[in-house]
Parts: C-alpha cells; structure tokens; sequence
C-alpha cells in the first residue's frame, strides 16, 4: 500500500506537466476587430451629445444666475427667493442629468460591447478545446504569467475570430 501511495505521488507531478496553460491579451484582440472601431465612434458620438445636452443645461443656470445677481438689489425678498429656488430647481436638474447620462452612457457601452465580448470569449473557447489547453488566462489579470509553462494564444484566438466573420 505504502508502495502505491509512493508512486502515486511521484506521478501526480508529472500529470500536472502535462497540462496545457495559456494566456491570451484581450486588449489586442479588441482593438485588432473592425467592430472596435464603429462602437467607440458610436460612443463617442453619445458622449459629445450628452456633454452638449450638459454644456446647454449650464450655460442656462449661468445666464439665470447672472440676471439675478444683476438684478437682485431691485428685488423683494418673495421674487429673490423665487429666482433662488428656480436656480436651486435648475441645478439639481443638471445634477440628475448627469446622473442619467452617466448610467445611459455604461449601459450603452455594456450594450454595444456585450456582443464583441461574447465573440471573443468563443474564440478563446474555440482555441482553448482545438489546443487541449486546461486554462486560457489573461493577461495582465494575474501578477505573473511564466512564458515558459504557458503559451500565447493571442495570435490563435486572433486568426479564430477571423475564420468566425
């Protein structure tokens, strides 16, 4: 028993040996895909439209709040105090459009990117079962990735999603 538990465990080395390990940069995968380039101009132009919506919003609460500086000596307390909380009302809009705009910009860019990131993650699946790999990881998501026990699928997976169009 003593015998086979020994061997056993001089075995066991040698069967993780045999597994197959690689890594793979998504970053240049992704920027290496035509469909990269139409969804950051895509985003790009959501995110000029709502810098512009924003921009607008502001210049208004500007405008306002300078023809109540102006004119505030003139004023009674009632119409200052009206004119502050529309100023007030029109800053906390601003606030909550950015808000809005913000979560409407992730979730567009979730969206669009969903897509191109499901078509990659098939890829690496496609490389991973054609090469007999245990683990396809990522590069820069560990501290360390030994080049020597593990091997770059990034051109594979490159030349996979080709053949996927």
């Amino acid at each position: 028993m003593k015998k086979i538990l020994f061997m056993l465990m001089l075995l066991a080395p040698m069967a993780t040996f045999a597994q197959k390990f690689g890594h793979v940069d998504l970053q240049a995968i992704q920027q290496s895909m035509p469909e990269i380039s139409k969804v950051n101009g895509e985003l790009e132009a959501l995110q000029k439209q709502y810098t512009n919506e924003l921009q607008t919003m502001y210049e208004e609460i500007q405008r306002k709040d300078q023809a109540y500086q102006q004119a505030a000596s003139t004023m009674n307390e009632t119409q200052k105090k009206e004119k502050e909380t529309e100023l007030q009302t029109l800053m906390e809009k601003f606030q909550q459009a950015q808000q809005d705009n913000a979560a409407a910009f992730q979730k567009a860019q979730q969206e669009k990117m969903q897509p191109i990131q499901e078509k990659i993650f098939k890829a690496i699946e496609n490389v991973g079962k054609a090469g007999g790999y245990v683990y396809i990881m990522q590069t820069g998501s560990l501290p360390y990735i030994s080049t020597t026990l593990s091997t770059d699928v990034t051109s594979a997976v490159k030349a996979e999603l080709t053949k996927m169009k």
